[in-house]
């Protein structure tokens, strides 16, 4: 394997300036116990810092809203004690020489009735029908609506506030933001429900009012896919001019920088085109995008039973190749940097055979 050259090239946009073109992708993980990040969390942060990833997002956190996750261990983005788990981690990572963005994060349905840490707190959504299209509970009001969208605007004020170099919220995978962009799951009828463009109207809301807490320079990531946890086959968009429409009024709003999450990075989006979801959308909007998927991997997406997946630099020459295209901006890491958190430093110094690669058994720690 070359050393790829163009992924340790440093980006630099408007509003964000990295060392290289790798960012840790967000991994939920569980270990903050009562929502709180603690030294075992910024000690995980630190060491893929100090690797040589040039921008850490973190796994989702919850905004302040009673039903934003799903599990008493899933790292909160609101209170006193959680705020300052973050800063604790934002200052190890500063130290480290990185960057860090927290991912902003609300389940919608994915939660369950009962669940931690706010067990009396019943799953949201947009029409009240479950990902199935089921109907479940009562549709969020508008008011109700209104308060999730300055719930967001406050973790953003809070993210500047402590230090972190930007956000990113989460869009994808059939969390709430998507389940508003998602035809399946949004039946509304008022101004955020319909056509694809108006259902796109929630996440412009959300982003216009953290873009108005946070002022013109802070970057501002949005996070989304096609596919669907538990549904990969799932589609918002299937052609090119589609995805404008999607993406024109979400760029409009304040993105700086989109997140396209795909299971495969080098498979293309549309027939008759080599470009995937990221490389559409930073020809479609003219901003950076990041891309990912199965970077270093050999195994399937979804196959978590394999044991071991790769030795940790498979289609690197390929992802070289396309970002010397410049088809998409940056590459997000996933598995690779949960085995080895020095995995930019063995890559970059032609040390490949050093790779720990990924096995599931990583999943259980926070090595």
């Amino acid at each position: 394997m070359n050393v790829p050259s163009a992924l340790f090239k440093p980006f630099t946009s408007d509003k964000l300036t990295l060392s290289n073109r790798i960012v840790m992708a967000p991994m939920t993980r569980g270990f903050s116990p009562e929502g709180v990040p603690g030294p075992e969390v910024v000690e995980y942060y630190r060491r893929r810092a100090a690797g040589g990833v040039g921008l850490i997002i973190t796994e989702g956190t919850g905004i302040n809203h009673p039903s934003s996750v799903s599990g008493g261990s899933i790292p909160l983005f609101h209170g006193e004690d959680s705020l300052q788990g973050w800063a604790n981690v934002v200052k190890a990572v500063h130290e480290a020489g990185g960057k860090i963005m927290p991912q902003l994060w609300h389940v919608g349905t994915a939660r369950r009735s009962g669940d931690l840490p706010n067990a009396e707190a019943e799953p949201v959504s947009p029409s009240g029908v479950s990902m199935a299209g089921e109907p479940s509970r009562e549709p969020l009001t508008e008011d109700e609506i209104q308060g999730l969208v300055q719930a967001f605007a406050q973790a953003v004020a809070d993210a500047q506030r402590i230090g972190f170099d930007g956000i990113e919220l989460h869009g994808a995978h059939g969390y709430l933001i998507d389940q508003f962009f998602w035809g399946q799951t949004n039946r509304r009828t008022d101004k955020y429900g319909g056509d694809l463009v108006k259902r796109t109207q929630f996440a412009v809301e959300v982003i216009e009012a953290c873009r108005a807490a946070v002022g013109p320079d802070f970057p501002i990531v949005l996070r989304f896919s096609q596919w669907k946890m538990g549904n990969y086959e799932a589609r918002l968009v299937e052609t090119p001019e589609q995805l404008e429409e999607f993406l024109a009024p979400l760029s409009a709003a304040g993105v700086d920088i989109f997140h396209c999450s795909t299971r495969r990075f080098w498979l293309p989006e549309f027939e008759g085109s080599e470009l995937n979801l990221a490389g559409w959308t930073q020809k479609i909007t003219g901003k950076p995008a990041i891309s990912v998927g199965s970077v270093g991997l050999e195994a399937e997406f979804v196959d978590r039973a394999t044991e071991n997946q790769g030795t940790g630099d498979a289609h690197l020459d390929l992802l070289n190749e396309k970002l010397e295209n410049n088809e998409f901006d940056l590459i997000a890491l996933g598995r690779v940097l949960l085995s080895d958190p020095e995995w930019p430093a063995k890559v970059r110094e032609g040390r490949s055979s050093e790779i720990i690669p990924f096995t599931t058994e990583v999943l259980k720690t926070l090595r």
